[in-house]
């Protein structure tokens, strides 16, 4: 089972890891919300700062995913999103698409109170 560690404060994470719980099936994912129950990321041994900063996923063998890599590992496993995920897999776009998300992912945690951690 794919084990996905998200933000469940965050808004807009809340709403995308919603809309894949509502498309997957029950037996390919477990979902665990870090922002309210830390306590999960004992599992793959990491804080909850860097958790709440990149999202996070860990495959069937335990194989930790980190950012786009946790997305795309999702996206592998969600039926008529295979393709987003051949398309992100590309090497550009893949380089392209991890640079974005740092930014964005840096963007959001300076300005989300909750995640000032220490």
């Amino acid at each position: 089972m794919i084990k996905v560690f998200y933000d469940g404060k965050c808004n807009l994470c809340k709403k995308e890891i919603n809309y894949y719980k509502s498309i997957s099936s029950n037996n390919v994912f477990k979902w665990f919300d870090i922002a309210t129950n830390p306590k999960h990321l004992l599992l793959i041994n990491v804080s909850q700062k860097n958790a709440l900063l990149y999202l996070h996923a860990t495959d069937e063998k335990g194989t930790l995913f980190i950012g786009v890599d946790a997305f795309l590992l999702i996206w592998k496993n969600l039926k008529y999103w295979k393709i987003l995920y051949y398309f992100i897999s590309l090497p550009i776009i893949k380089q392209l698409s991890i640079f974005l998300y740092k930014k964005f992912a840096n963007y959001r945690f300076s300005k989300l109170t909750y995640c000032k951690l220490s």
